[in-house]
């Protein structure tokens, strides 16, 4: 007789899954969704206390591939961030994880992702990184590396924005990179990403089968595989889990806490990368690039910084669970506003 196996809240991992996918059989895009529903169901998060968002393209057509009793919104195409912001700041206590692309992010919505960072909204945004539009059959992306080449046509000529880079300079409080293919470290990444108080960004490098997964793209599979330079092993250790359970890893190795009071652990491998050092985080990108190369792992992180409710000072109770009279200013209240605005 099989066991079912059960989460701390005691829910089954069907709990998580959500409908059939349509995308191209072995898209990077569907071992995401796994990922994502493997993440939330080791963190024990209540499936109806999620809000999944994304906006055009493959990737934004993902959610719908996982966690179907969660609520969910797709919006147009690069205007997530911005319905991301309103949904957030009416009712915080949701745990938001975003899902979009390099052409939703990096291209028509790259202003509204770079506010949704400068506000610091409490949500995890996962970029599904593969260098093409493919519901437009596969013209190149803002993110794809120069000299890159898909299936057809000629090799990119155009620079490539580095949305990692973006989001450190920008002051982004938890930034990595990972690979669909690199399940135990993306599933680690994401796992913190949620315990992460702030927003929190992956951006995670999945192949197109149908237009680029050729050796001769930067983004395929062979050649992430061959080309992966890791900052480091990543293990992640809920908070309802002692550290002493937990196998300690070979070589130097630091805790960082999140603000749950769980644990990302990072083993040491090839270099002592700092991720709390912006310099470090963004040498290691450009070292990469330059030898061709994609780094991977937690990148920069910066605990502390207020989030947007937080900054605004909101209410303990979520904007959507204030009755009417707390909401609604009295007569009497809007006329000593508007007396202190005319005696100015």
């Amino acid at each position: 007789m099989s066991v079912i196996k059960l989460n701390v809240i005691d829910l089954e991992k069907t709990d998580y899954m959500g409908g059939k996918s349509s995308l191209c059989p072995g898209c990077g895009h569907d071992q995401v969704s796994k990922v994502i529903i493997q993440a939330a169901w080791e963190n024990g998060i209540p499936p109806e206390s999620i809000a999944k968002m994304s906006g055009i393209g493959c990737s934004s057509k993902t959610p719908a591939y996982f966690l179907g009793k969660s609520h969910g919104f797709n919006t147009v195409h690069g205007r997530m961030p911005s319905v991301s912001t309103g949904a957030n700041l009416v009712n915080k206590d949701l745990s938001f994880i975003a899902v979009s692309g390099d052409g939703d992010t990096a291209s028509i919505g790259i202003g509204q992702f770079i506010h949704a960072i400068r506000r610091n909204l409490n949500m995890v945004y996962i970029i599904e990184n593969n260098g093409v539009y493919g519901l437009t059959k596969g013209q190149y992306s803002a993110t794809v590396e120069r000299g890159s080449k898909k299936k057809k046509g000629v090799p990119n000529e155009q620079p490539p924005i580095d949305l990692c880079a973006m989001a450190i300079n920008l002051g982004c409080s938890f930034v990595a990179r990972s690979f669909s293919g690199s399940k135990k470290q993306l599933t680690s990444l994401i796992r913190a990403a949620m315990s992460h108080k702030g927003m929190a960004i992956i951006d995670v490098i999945s192949p197109c089968v149908t237009f680029s997964n050729n050796d001769e793209s930067y983004k395929s599979y062979n050649y992430v595989k061959g080309n992966d330079e890791i900052l480091h092993n990543v293990d992640y250790i809920p908070h309802y889990t002692p550290l002493a359970e937990v196998d300690i890893p070979e070589g130097k190795y630091d805790d960082i806490k999140m603000f749950d009071g769980s644990t990302l652990r990072l083993e040491t491998v090839g270099s002592n990368h700092d991720p709390s050092d912006a310099v470090a985080a963004l040498s290691a990108i450009h070292h990469a690039t330059a030898n061709k190369k994609h780094v991977t792992g937690l990148l920069f992180f910066n605990p502390g910084i207020e989030t947007t409710d937080e900054a605004l000072g909101l209410t303990g109770t979520p904007l959507v669970d204030l009755p009417e009279e707390q909401l609604r200013p009295s007569a009497k209240s809007l006329e000593m506003i508007n007396q202190g605005f005319r005696s100015n």
